[in-house]
């Protein structure tokens, strides 16, 4: 007990905390001891006084393999703030001049550092190795361990190096730390570090105060995000984007709209990022706008919320980042945003990169992509992806948990499943289990003769998604188990097995269909009926349509469904307002806006409706560039496709960009191009069918005049100077 009362002391004396959190002092005891050890424990369980702790304690100084500069900087400030001596703790990176450097190595020699934080690009350098091989060193510890493995979601090659640097520095013991890793990637890391017979500490992934929604990804993604934030107004946030590219343009849309917000990204000016960094910390701003770059040790305890613009490539990545929410206990909601597409963009871009690594990272996809569509308990999902066992039925923490769900009887296709998988000896994926139930010929089920087994097509009614999620069920269930080693081969476990010889039911949750959700969506951005007020929409298609009659045009000319869904939601009751709503502009609002304003006050003060106070989304100014380029080069009578080529577009790009400027209510003269790419009876054909056609549509109009005769460019333009001449 003598060790244990020892420990406390120097706790409270060091850090002013009075007891350990989790399993912190076993794993202080046990790197005291002189044993390696191994730690997976959550964000915001407290890894870092495991090594910070026992480097104040024992003789020497501890190195610490860190990835990233911010981390360092923060913790050696930190570990600063705890000691009346500025040199117990330094780091060594590339951020440092020659002169710090050695001010650095002064301090470590005259035994003043206790905690040395270096990079692994630092550690490989030989000047660094020549110099750690002077030094007494207590231990290493290698943090954010999980980059060893390729199979983890930050992998860095040189953290490969590690142990080849540390047998030729000197051997001492190592702690290995990280708070993500599936039981692959853990293997993976102790392998790798010479460590398979460290202690090994794990604590719970289960983070209580975490609540986990996922919401679909639509057209007006940065008004959902942006109206959010509105909602927690004063409170910290941290929003992840996949790309340098989005983070920079969301933070510029946030600021325009007075969200106090400030971008983060590797590809920034360090100094600016670390000034970025320092102003989220000190609460000079409330929102920061980030690549996965951002977060990593960073700790701020009281970030309320994390939203994900774009799904991560794997749940570890989206674990850790989520992770940054609520350390102190307190609310923290994590909402990630989905659109397949989003994914399926991220496919594309591992094309070209080896073999081995595109089916690591579709595999890991896979993996995201099941857990933004499942309807099952998001906890229970997360927590078996990280090998541990959830019992409760209904964590009360989650989308899917706090709404009703609907269950189906799923014995029957479990069996079939199960059936197939030892029908191909355990030996394929998922998705060639799902192509046999359905009936796919695919060129693989034909090679391996998989179309002459019994359970060919025996579900061929089903959807692929309900055959996907009875398969993930099975899983969560423990009568399937998958082979991570070989690229997710499913194999029958022996309760699975056991179930074969004895079905019992199997209620299944159905996948969420985010798919019918984007198209709704789209249904919405091109004419389909999705105002928030039935009623007015109806009301303002009446006036539409008496207009339309007294001014001889057709209706679309005036407005299209899309903006009048948009005034059936917002209300707007000034010409301001009904000026940005999308595909009405300043000139529109000027020459139809009066009757349809008045009506819409009229409505709004009968039925005493509270207007949403701003529902526009002021854009970045880098839009409107564009469209004013686009202006003043027609002006000049610059050739369409011309103009596409300098701006980066391809035509039909160019023609969206056209199309939004004309429906705004500009008036644009195209005739010069017009006259060089078609013929003019051609055109004229084009504009007298707009002329009496009840849509504006390009279906429709390709129908009538024959698809054979016309494309879709071409009534695409007679549709730009119709528009332009009648409506502007």
């Amino acid at each position: 007990m003598a060790k244990l009362s020892a420990l406390t002391t120097q706790l409270k004396k060091n850090f002013g905390f009075d007891t350990f959190k989790g399993n912190q002092e076993a794993i202080i005891q046990n790197v005291l001891d002189g044993n390696d050890t191994f730690v997976l424990m959550p964000t915001g369980g407290g890894k870092s006084l495991c090594y910070q702790l026992p480097s104040l304690v024992m003789e020497g100084t501890a190195i610490v393999i860190s990835p990233l500069i911010a981390l360092m900087k923060n913790q050696v400030d930190a570990m600063r703030n705890f000691s009346e001596e500025d040199g117990i703790a330094h780091f060594i990176n590339s951020s440092l001049s020659k002169q710090a450097i050695d001010l650095v190595k002064g301090d470590i020699l005259s035994g003043k550092t206790k905690l040395l934080y270096v990079a692994p690009e630092s550690l490989t350098k030989e000047e660094n190795i020549e110099f750690l091989k002077q030094v007494k060193i207590s231990f290493y510890a290698v943090d954010e361990a999980h980059c060893i493995s390729e199979w983890g979601h930050d992998f860095r090659p040189e953290y490969r190096r590690i142990r080849p640097i540390i047998n030729e520095i000197g051997v001492a013991p190592l702690i290995a730390l990280t708070a993500t890793a599936t039981p692959k990637v853990q293997h993976d890391i102790q392998k790798n570090l010479g460590m398979l017979n460290a202690t090994v500490y794990k604590s719970s992934f289960n983070r209580a105060n975490l609540y986990y929604e996922v919401r679909p990804k639509t057209n007006d993604v940065d008004k959902d995000i942006i109206k959010y934030i509105r909602s927690q107004a004063g409170k910290s946030g941290i929003i992840y984007c996949l790309s340098r590219k989005k983070v920079e343009e969301l933070s510029e849309t946030l600021k325009m709209n007075g969200v106090s917000v400030l971008p983060y990204h590797a590809g920034m000016d360090s100094a600016q990022r670390s000034e970025n960094q320092d102003s989220f910390l000190m609460e000079k701003v409330e929102v920061i706008v980030a690549t996965i770059a951002f977060g990593m040790g960073i700790d701020k305890p009281d970030v309320r919320y994390v939203l994900h613009y774009d799904m991560p490539k794997s749940l570890e990545g989206y674990y850790q980042e989520t992770g940054r929410g609520g350390r102190d206990g307190g609310e923290g909601q994590c909402i990630a945003f989905y659109a397949y597409k989003d994914l399926d963009k991220l496919r594309k871009f591992m094309q070209g990169k080896p073999v081995a690594e595109q089916e690591i990272g579709n595999q890991l996809l896979l993996e995201t992509q099941a857990y933004a569509e499942t309807s099952i308990c998001r906890r229970k999902m997360l927590l078996h992806y990280f090998g541990e066992e959830y019992l409760e039925e209904n964590c009360g923490c989650c989308d899917n948990c706090m709404k009703p769900r609907k269950f189906i009887e799923g014995q029957e296709l479990l069996t079939l499943a199960l059936e197939t998988i030892l029908q191909v000896k355990e030996k394929f994926k998922a998705e060639h289990i799902v192509d046999i139930l359905k009936g796919n010929e695919t060129s693989d089920i034909k090679s391996y003769q998989h179309d002459e087994l019994e359970n060919f097509a025996a579900a061929s009614d089903e959807d692929e998604s309900l055959l996907h999620a009875v398969i993930r069920q099975a899983m969560i269930a423990c009568f399937v188990s998958k082979d991570i080693e070989n690229y997710g081969l499913l194999k029958v476990t022996a309760r699975g097995k056991a179930y074969l010889k004895k079905p019992e039911p199997f209620p299944v949750v159905k996948d969420k269909e985010f798919e019918e959700e984007e198209e709704e969506a789209a249904v919405k951005s091109s004419g389909g009926t999705c105002a928030a007020d039935d009623v007015l929409f109806s009301i303002l298609k009446d006036l539409r349509k008496k207009m339309s009659k007294k001014l001889e045009v057709p209706p679309f000319v005036i407005f299209q469904d899309p903006s009048l869904e948009a005034m059936a939601t917002s209300y707007p009751i000034t010409l301001e307002e009904l000026q940005n709503i999308p595909g009405v502009g300043a000139g529109k609002a000027k020459r139809y806006g009066d009757e349809f304003l008045k009506l819409i006050k009229e409505h709004v003060r009968e039925n005493e409706i509270i207007r949403p106070e701003d529902l526009r989304v002021r854009t970045v100014a880098n839009k409107s560039k564009l469209k004013v380029s686009i202006i003043q080069s027609i002006d000049r009578k610059i050739a369409l496709d011309d103009i596409a080529l300098s701006k980066g577009l391809d035509i039909g790009e160019l023609l969206d960009e056209i199309e939004a400027i004309v429906y705004s209510g500009t008036k644009i003269n195209i005739d010069y191009f017009l006259e060089e790419v078609m013929d003019s009876d051609h055109v004229d054909e084009i504009f007298d069918y707009f002329s009496t056609a009840e849509t504006d549509k390009i279906e429709p109009a390709l129908d009538e005049l024959g698809e054979n005769d016309y494309s879709e460019t071409e009534v695409r333009l007679v549709r730009i100077k119709f528009l332009s001449e009648i409506g502007n």
